[in-house]
């Protein structure tokens, strides 16, 4: 028996060896079987051009004989691919984070990439994992969650051809999926001016940190623009500002609470956050709603089983959607430049109208509108 060799000659064909149904079939036996060599096979299931169609049939037909299924890393290899994405996440075992992970996995994996998960906890691993990540051949896409990314880190992305999607950041020249954080905060604000609350305080990050968040700053923002446009003097003692973290929102509330004249509403940049006020006040016996409204920001889990007011984010749909997008792009396809998601205020049990039998403090809070 003979095969056509990939340059069209002719030559012998070996005969199947008598162990090959007690193996898993190599690449080397349908080379050997078909009578070609490694690369030859290599090329037809690559769809190389470089075979002629008699070669193709017969290399497919000992393909199909010997049952022979090609190691996917080793086809990855051959192509350049690694059908793998890297993800990027700073404390990754926050709730939001956890959320966001949700709902970005189940979109990855069911588009039969696999994922590796990069952890954040310091400035040295973000800078690490963007430098390892943005070189040619590591992955083959990328979403980076939460941080904001350089010109200079986007760039290189873009020379090393792997396309990058952000999640909870933005940047011109990357795809990116976002909420408007400045209205989230006049959302939960103008919520406490609504119910007639004037005292209102804010919780949240600082403006300078390692990572570069903005978030909180711009729910800051959206805080002072909404007591302005409802003509409400800003007071700077009522602006908490500490690390990401429930016991430091705890300290910061009973600094508010010990204040001559306290708030009678406390907006906090998130829910991990909104947990340490909610601690402070069931701490110094100050009734929630009662005495004390609190709404956070962004409707993790726990916020439902404690019944917490909150501005939400959709965070496992933002996920999802941030995996579409990624997936768009390896397909070789396009994604729009920015995906912005809605926000809506969920009315619990932690916000109500402020007190109007405690030491006139509804009244007194009124004489800090302008």
């Amino acid at each position: 028996m003979t095969a056509s060799g990939a340059d069209g000659t002719v030559g012998p064909v070996e005969p199947v060896p008598a162990h090959a149904a007690q193996h898993r079939a190599t690449i080397a036996d349908v080379a050997r079987r078909a009578g070609v060599g490694a690369g030859t096979v290599s090329r037809v299931l690559n769809g190389g051009a470089r075979v002629s169609e008699t070669t193709r049939r017969r290399v497919l037909a000992v393909i199909d004989e010997l049952d022979y299924r090609p190691s996917q890393a080793a086809r990855n290899l051959s192509l350049g691919t690694t059908s793998t994405v890297g993800v990027v996440v700073p404390f990754f075992t926050h709730a939001s984070a956890v959320e966001r992970l949700r709902g970005l996995v189940p979109v990855l994996t069911g588009g039969a990439y696999d994922f590796v998960l990069f952890d954040v906890e310091t400035r040295e691993h973000r800078n690490h994992h963007l430098d390892s990540l943005s070189r040619p051949g590591r992955i083959d896409g990328a979403v980076v969650v939460s941080l904001p990314l350089t010109d200079a880190e986007v760039t290189r992305f873009t020379r090393a051809r792997i396309p990058l999607v952000l999640l909870d950041a933005a940047h011109p020249g990357v795809p990116h999926v976002v909420i408007d954080d400045v209205r989230g905060g006049r959302l939960a604000t103008e919520h406490l001016i609504a119910l007639g609350h004037w005292r209102i305080a804010f919780v949240g990050d600082p403006p300078t940190n390692p990572f570069d968040f903005t978030s909180s700053t711009d729910r800051r923002q959206g805080y002072h623009d909404a007591l302005a446009r409802a003509g409400i003097a800003a007071r700077p003692e009522y602006v908490k500002e500490g690390s990401h973290d429930r016991e430091v929102a705890f300290r910061l509330t009973e600094e508010l609470l010990s204040l001559p004249e306290p708030p009678t509403a406390v907006f906090v940049a998130s829910d991990t956050q909104a947990l340490g006020v909610l601690e402070a006040a069931r701490r110094h016996d100050v009734a929630v709603p009662g005495d004390l409204s609190v709404i956070g920001f962004d409707d993790i889990e726990v916020s439902r089983l404690v019944g917490l007011t909150t501005v939400r984010q959709p965070l496992q749909d933002s996920g999802a959607r941030a995996g579409a997008l990624l997936l768009q792009l390896l397909e070789g396809g396009t994604a729009p430049a920015e995906t912005l998601l809605p926000l809506e205020v969920v009315f619990r049990e932690t916000t109500a109208p402020p007190p109007t039998a405690r030491s006139g403090r509804a009244t007194s809070g009124r004489g800090a509108r302008r």
